[in-house]
């Protein structure tokens, strides 16, 4: 179905955009604490009045999509950074990898409504699986991964491990070591075992 430009909303204000970033910055912060907090609750978190809040967002429902919104379009970013498209393979890979993970830890709590599926659920937006795929079928003919590999079981692996490694990762540890047990992990399963993966072995 094509978007009707008549019906797009109108852009934000300044001081609106900085409220809502407020408001899921906060949100963020009080459900990693609290997944049952109340929008009130938020609200005193992010130093603004309730009835804020509820202009913005008029349930819990309506912020946590918001907030699965505001994953999303920093994942977009993190793609878009790791040029998946033009970069070799592997380093788009290790790019990919150390900024999600970053963003997994950073931004935890709203994860998890990502990851939480169900009927009428926001996952990740189908672009960004389609990047992620684009760039494990280079890999595969770059020779990075087996000839024959199921790619979407592949990505099915990749994302669990990304998950594990940042539910697993100490605070303060630097995203570039478990991004290494990432790659380390995936590539030796599935990997070409003649390929020179060109990843140092992470130290403790």
């Amino acid at each position: 179905m094509s978007e009707n430009p008549q019906s797009s909303p109108r852009p934000l204000r300044a001081d609106a955009e900085n409220s809502i970033a407020r408001i899921l910055e906060a949100a963020e912060r009080v459900f990693a604490a609290d997944p049952t907090a109340s929008l009130a609750a938020v609200a005193a978190a992010a130093g603004v009045a309730r009835t804020t809040v509820h202009r913005r967002f008029s349930s819990r429902e309506e912020l946590r999509d918001a907030l699965v919104d505001a994953v999303n379009a920093k994942l977009r970013e993190a793609i878009a950074g790791a040029n998946v498209g033009t970069a070799p393979p592997l380093a788009a890979l290790y790019q990919l990898t150390v900024a999600t993970l970053d963003l997994k830890v950073d931004w935890r709590a709203s994860w998890q409504f990502v990851d939480q599926g169900g009927e009428g659920a926001r996952g990740v937006d189908p672009d960004s699986i389609a990047a992620l795929d684009s760039l494990l079928q280079r890999s595969l003919e770059a020779g990075l991964l087996r000839p024959g590999t199921d790619l979407r079981w592949t990505r099915d692996v990749y994302m669990a491990l990304l998950h594990e490694a940042a539910t697993a990762r100490p605070e303060g540890e630097d995203s570039a070591h478990r991004a290494n047990l990432v790659l380390q992990t995936l590539l030796r399963g599935v990997g070409s075992a003649e390929h020179d993966l060109g990843l140092s072995t992470p130290t403790g």
